[in-house]
C-alpha cells in the first residue's frame, strides 16, 4: 500500500509522519506540501501513486479536493487534524 502525507510546506508535519511510518511492513510512504514553496511540492503523479492520502488539516483537504479532484477519485482521504502551532 502506498501512503502519502500532505501538509502545507512539507517541512515539519508530513515529513515527520513519513519518517515515523517509513519502516512499517507492507507500506511505502511519501510526503509533499501544497504551497508553492514546499520542500517537495504535491504533484498529480504523486497522487496517482498513493492508495491513501493523509492531510494534516481540514484546509488541506479542501485545497487538495479543489485542485486535484480528478486524481483523488477512488482514493481514501483522511484528515488527521494536526494543527501547525509552531
Amino acid at each position: 500500500m502506498n501512503v502519502l502525507f500532505v501538509c502545507g510546506k512539507n517541512r515539519l508535519r508530513s515529513p515527520t509522519a513519513e519518517n515515523v511510518f517509513r519502516d512499517w511492513p507492507g507500506i511505502a510512504v511519501a510526503s509533499a506540501g501544497l504551497k508553492p514553496d514546499a520542500e517537495e511540492r504535491l504533484s498529480p503523479e504523486l497522487l496517482k501513486w498513493a492508495d491513501i492520502v493523509f492531510v494534516m488539516e481540514a484546509v488541506h483537504k479542501r485545497e487538495l479536493s479543489g485542485r486535484f479532484g480528478m486524481e483523488l477519485r477512488g482514493k481514501k482521504l483522511v484528515c488527521l487534524a494536526i494543527r501547525d502551532d509552531y
